[in-house]
Formats: structure tokens, sequence, C-alpha cells
């Protein structure tokens, strides 16, 4: 498991606090913080030939849904792969309001039938990537997500890009992210420091499964106390293996 650390940056006054998808155009701490995870997430992705790597957290409100985006931004503009996000939060959404893209048609109509491939692809400001949003909400997603149209969506886009980012539910509250576990190639978990307990932090781990986890991104580490995080989380990591 590789440990990457996103640090705390200042927020800028006067700029809008709702543009949470807008890390790359931000702070430069940011903008080197995501550079640096993204080649390393590059890298083992291309050790490993992974092409579908789930996003998730283990609680909402962690950052997960904004590391899946820079992520997928930086990947795309770099020019290396033809990338797609697709928004599998499916109760929430709302990645699309995050992108100021429209989000119907989306995923959800797609696996009602009600939509073909081509009416749910977005195109994006950054060259090389395309976006499907989540569509109209949905109570249980469950039977989507564990459906054989979904298998088959994952499969087509598969073929289709070098690399399929999933901004999927958090881990906890629901079991929607359970039935991508055999789907996916990786997950990577986005942990907030001093947000999320330990507890669901290592439930999270334990229901994702160490053959899955790709990598945590601990998120809003002060700078000075990064060494230390890295010996605890790593040190945390290595207990709940042997349990």
């Amino acid at each position: 498991m590789n440990i990457q650390f996103l640090k705390r940056g200042k927020d800028r006054p006067g700029e809008p606090q709702d543009r949470t998808y807008d890390v790359l155009g931000s702070d430069p701490m940011f903008v080197e913080q995501f550079k640096n995870l993204c080649s390393r997430f590059e890298y083992r992705i291309d050790a490993l030939n992974h092409k579908v790597v789930a996003v998730t957290s283990a609680i909402a409100g962690e950052g997960k849904s904004v590391s899946c985006v820079n992520i997928a931004r930086n990947l795309a503009s770099a020019g290396r792969k033809k990338v797609l996000l697709v928004d599998v939060d499916l109760r929430k959404s709302d990645l699309a309001r995050g992108l100021g893209i429209p989000p119907v048609p989306g995923l959800t109509e797609y696996l009602a039938g009600s939509a073909g491939m081509e009416e749910i692809l977005r195109t994006s400001v950054a060259p090389g990537l395309s976006v499907i949003p989540g569509g109209l909400r949905i109570a249980s997603p469950w039977e989507f997500l564990a459906g054989e149209r979904f298998r088959a969506f994952l499969k087509e886009v598969r073929d289709r890009y070098d690399l399929v980012l999933l901004d999927t539910p958090p881990v906890i509250p629901v079991s929607d992210t359970q039935a991508l576990r055999d789907l996916v190639d990786a997950f990577i978990l986005v942990c907030r420091l001093g947000f999320t307990p330990h507890l669901l932090f290592k439930q999270a781990m334990e229901e994702i499964g160490e053959k899955k986890l790709l990598g945590v991104v601990l998120n809003g580490v002060e700078p000075q106390s990064e060494r230390y995080y890295q010996r605890y989380y790593g040190n945390y990591y290595t207990k709940v293996q042997k349990k």
C-alpha cells in the first residue's frame, strides 16, 4: 500500500468556497501535491496494468470527489492517457454540479436503458478527459451496480479508454461500493485527517481488502506532521493486515 499526503492549504480571500473541484488552478501547494500524487498513481497502475480504479472514502466529506476529479484532470492533461471520469455515487450525483456540466442523462439513465453511451458522455475542458455524470439520483443503486448492464458498461469503457476513474460512494454508510469490488482493478481510499474516526478508517480498509487497495490519500495533513502520520498510518495498516 502507498500512502500519499495532501497538505493543508490556505483559502484565498474572496474566492468562492464552493469551487471545491478546482484544485489544479488554486494553491500552488495543492498543485504540487496533486502532481506528486498523480505521478505515483500513474506509475503504479502502469506497473500493475490497472485500467479501472475506484476512488472512495470511509465516510462522506473526506475529499474523495475532489481527489478523483483532479487525478483525472492531471493525468488527462499530461497527454499520455485517454481518461474517463464516471460518477458512480448515484445517491448524490454531485459530480456534474461541481464540474458545471449537464447532469442528465447520466449513468442512471444508461443503466435504466433510457439513454445510450454517446448520450451520456460529456467532454471536458481538460484535453483527453471525458466525463459521465451520475444522472438522476436514486435511493437504492445496488441493483443497478450489481446488474449485468453495469458489467457490460465497464467492459465497454475499459476497451475504449486507457484509464477509467470511478467516483464511488463512501464505504461505510452504504453497501453500494461493495458491488464494485469484483468489477474494478483497485481502490484508492481518501482519508481526511482529524475527521475520519480511526475505527471507520480501519473498517473501510478491511472491507476493500488488501489485494484491492492500491493506496491511501491522507488529506489535510499539516506539513510538520507528515513524518508522524507516515509512521502512524503505516504501522496502523500493518496491524490491520495482521488481524
